[in-house]
């Protein structure tokens, strides 16, 4: 019997490609293979499309003439000879079909990519649309930078940068024609390095034990939001520096508890998604702590409940981090007595995880993340406790491969 269901798959300016079903009855002799044959319309003559018989039950015919019409014929072939026929109803148009260009842009490339500077960019755009579309990258309106690869082939375009610089940040536009028919994508690519150190860092005043500081943001931030400041201080004698507070978000502090009698200078790193600056601005001047010129004796009496239940003076901040880089969360919370700081994620308690890293210091609760990994993210809390009563807040992390 012949075979069945004979269609048309395929068809460019010179090949037709056809598939079919095998007959729906083969006798005890078996199949060889097919033959598959065509005639060009306005002949009589039948042509072998495959010289040796084929076990396939699809096959591309090559060769033909541009915008010639045929017909299509298959047999199937066994030790008894040939079957009838199987033709196709209509004669096929030799011409290509045109499907218009669509690019499928990634999902985690519709929103900012993310590489540090000296990393390797490889971004894969698929697309469809035939005949092949012609391919033209755009960034800012402009041709892109020659140190920028392009490799297109009939069903993508790879853009590849073996070492990323900033000047490779920008808005991206890919645009994929065929004849009259376009279609395009933006691409967002932010590539970031370590911030620049804090600038005009200087001591405001000077009482007691307490130090107070300010300073003003970098100049270069890295083309990355700061998201805190590390705060060290040294002894003038030793000149050995100790860290203070690490990833503190406000440009002024106040440095307590130093040594009466001590001299101080003060150093503060710039910190952003990368890491901290390379280096640190110090103050120029140094911080003597001297001794009260009066000790007062304070009269015992009970005046003021200074207790208070928590409050959060700070919240915590909706933050990206990308994967494998540490990231931070940090918000700051007043109570007395000392609450008891608890973080969550999705609602769960965090505990005896070695993937995270808890500390307070001076009301700033801090939570790191080390290497987070997209599974990471989700919803964050920080929930303080005390006697008198509690206070929690939230924020989102995204991590992005």
């Amino acid at each position: 019997i012949e075979p069945t269901m004979l269609v048309v798959d395929d068809v460019t300016d010179t090949t037709v490609t056809m598939k079919w079903r095998p007959p729906d009855t083969i006798g005890a002799a078996g199949l060889d293979g097919y033959q598959v044959e065509y005639c060009i319309e306005g002949t009589d003559e039948w042509i072998h499309a495959n010289k040796e018989l084929i076990e396939k039950t699809r096959y591309t015919i090559t060769g033909l003439p541009v915008e010639a019409k045929i017909l299509v014929r298959i047999k199937a072939i066994n030790a008894a000879g040939a079957s009838p026929p199987r033709t196709t109803q209509h004669s096929i148009l030799v011409k290509e079909v045109i499907e218009p260009p669509k690019i499928r842009i990634p999902r985690h490339l519709k929103q900012t990519y993310i590489r540090k500077v000296g990393e390797v960019v490889n971004l894969v755009m698929p697309f469809v649309g035939k005949p092949r579309p012609k391919v033209n990258w755009l960034k800012e309106g402009q041709p892109i930078d020659q140190t920028i690869s392009i490799r297109n082939s009939d069903c993508d375009s790879i853009m590849f940068i073996r070492k990323a610089e900033r000047k490779h940040s920008g808005k991206y536009e890919l645009s994929v024609q065929v004849e009259n028919h376009i279609d395009t994508a933006m691409l967002d690519i932010q590539i970031v390095d370590l911030p620049g150190p804090p600038q005009a860092v200087k001591i405001e005043e000077v009482w007691g034990n307490n130090v107070a500081l300010d300073w003003n943001p970098p100049k270069d931030n890295g083309n990355a939001p700061i998201i805190g400041y590390t705060i060290q201080k040294a002894d003038k004698k030793t000149m050995e520096w100790y860290t203070c507070i690490e990833h503190y978000h406000r440009t002024c502090i106040t440095i307590s508890d130093l040594v009466v009698g001590n001299e101080y200078f003060f150093r503060i790193y710039s910190e952003n998604m990368v890491g901290l600056s390379e280096s640190a601005t110090a103050t120029k001047d140094s911080a003597l702590i001297v001794k009260e010129g009066l000790q007062l004796k304070i009269p015992e009496y009970n005046d003021r409940d200074f207790t208070e239940p928590p409050i959060f003076t700070q919240p915590l901040i909706n933050t990206f981090a990308i994967a494998g880089y540490n990231a931070t969360l940090n918000c700051s919370v007043r109570a007395n007595p000392r609450p008891k700081v608890i973080w969550m994620k999705n609602k769960i308690t965090i505990i005896d995880d070695p993937r995270y890293r808890m500390f307070s210091n001076q009301g700033v609760c801090t939570l790191e993340i080390r290497k987070p990994s997209p599974f990471d993210g989700g919803v964050y809390t920080c929930k303080a406790i005390n006697d008198l009563g509690e206070a929690q807040v939230d924020c989102k992390l995204e991590v992005k491969g």
